[in-house]
C-alpha cells in the first residue's frame, strides 16, 4: 500500500513505541533542557536511537534532523531529510499521563513525502503518504464536517520558554475562549494534529512550533483534507512562527480572529535548524 519509505517510518515508530510503553510509569531518569519544566528522559534518547538506527538500516545515506541529537548530516537539494520526535508529550510521560507520541517524518526538497504519529499506550498509528491519503490504523480517515467556529471544538499548546513569550499566547487563547469556544491543551502538537486529521478536533493554532512537532501532523492534516497555514494564512513552512491546522471550513474565522492578536507576532521566520537545503 505505501513506499519503502512510508512503510520504515511505521516500522520504526513501532519499534520505537514499544519502548516507550514498556518505560511508561516506570521509574527513570529526568533531566531539564533550555526552558522551565521542557524535559527530556532517557526514554526519550532510546527511542530517537531507536528510530535514527533503523532508518539507517533500511537508507544509509539518508540525514536526519531530531529533537534530541540535532542535526545528523547536511541536507543538501535531492536528499531526504528525516524529521524525529522520538517522545512528543515528554512532560505527561514523566507524570505517567498517558498522552504523548512519536512523530517521524520525511522530507526532500521542501516536500513532505510521509508523516507518522503513534500514540502506543492507545496503539493507534496515524500515517499519511503524499498524495494516499491520511489513515488510523489502516481506515482512511478525514477532517470534520464542522463550518462554524462558534460551535467547533480546538486545542493549542504553550510554548515551555516564557521568558522568550513573554505573552505566554494568552491573548490567542483568550480571543477564542472569550467566545465560548471548548479548548484543550493535550500537551503534544503531533497528536493535536493527527486529531485534527481523523476530525476529533475541528482547528488547532500554536506559535513558535519546532519542525519535529509538525512535520509529520502537517501531511496528516492536508491528506485527511484539511490546511494548514500561518495566522496570515500564507503557506506553512517548518520555519515559520505561527500555526493554524483546521478542515478547511473554519479556516478564515479563526485566523481573522487570531491574526488580530498580534502579541508575541513578528512574522518573521524562527531561527533556521536545519543545515544545507531541505
Amino acid at each position: 500500500m505505501f513506499n519503502k519509505i512510508t512503510n520504515c517510518a511505521v516500522e520504526s515508530a513501532l519499534k520505537a513505541g514499544k519502548i516507550l510503553k514498556e518505560g511508561f510509569g516506570t521509574s527513570f531518569i529526568i533531566s531539564n533542557k533550555i526552558g522551565k519544566n521542557n524535559l527530556v528522559t532517557e526514554f526519550d534518547k532510546r527511542s530517537e536511537s531507536i528510530i535514527i538506527e533503523n532508518i539507517k538500516s533500511v537508507f544509509p545515506g539518508h540525514v536526519f534532523l531530531a529533537e534530541e541529537s540535532g542535526n545528523t548530516g547536511i541536507a543538501t537539494s535531492g536528499s531526504v531529510l528525516w524529521i524525529i520526535d522520538p517522545l512528543d508529550g515528554t512532560v505527561n510521560f514523566a507524570h505517567s499521563l498517558p498522552i504523548f507520541s512519536i512523530s517521524i517524518a520525511a522530507v526532500q526538497n521542501k516536500e513532505i513525502l510521509c508523516g507518522v504519529v503513534y500514540h502506543p499506550i492507545l496503539d493507534e498509528l496515524f500515517v499519511a503518504e503524499k498524495g494516499k491519503g491520511a489513515f488510523l490504523n489502516g481506515k482512511e480517515i478525514k477532517v470534520s464536517n464542522s463550518d462554524d467556529l462558534e460551535s467547533g471544538f480546538l486545542v493549542t499548546g504553550f510554548p515551555y520558554n516564557v521568558n522568550s513569550n513573554p505573552c505566554g499566547c494568552i491573548e490567542h487563547f483568550v480571543s477564542i475562549i472569550q467566545r465560548g469556544i471548548p479548548v484543550r491543551r493535550l500537551g503534544s502538537a503531533a497528536l493535536d494534529l493527527a486529531y485534527v486529521a481523523c476530525g476529533r478536533f475541528d482547528g488547532f493554532w500554536e506559535i513558535n512550533l519546532n519542525p519535529w512537532d509538525v512535520a509529520a501532523g502537517i501531511l496528516l492534516v492536508q491528506e485527511a483534507g484539511g490546511l494548514v497555514t500561518q495566522y496570515n494564512k500564507e503557506k506553512y513552512w517548518l520555519d515559520d512562527q505561527t500555526m493554524i491546522a483546521t478542515n478547511g471550513k473554519i479556516h478564515k474565522q479563526i485566523c481573522d480572529v487570531l491574526s488580530r492578536c498580534g502579541c508575541g507576532i513578528n512574522n518573521n521566520p524562527l531561527t533556521p535548524f536545519f543545515k544545507g537545503e531541505f
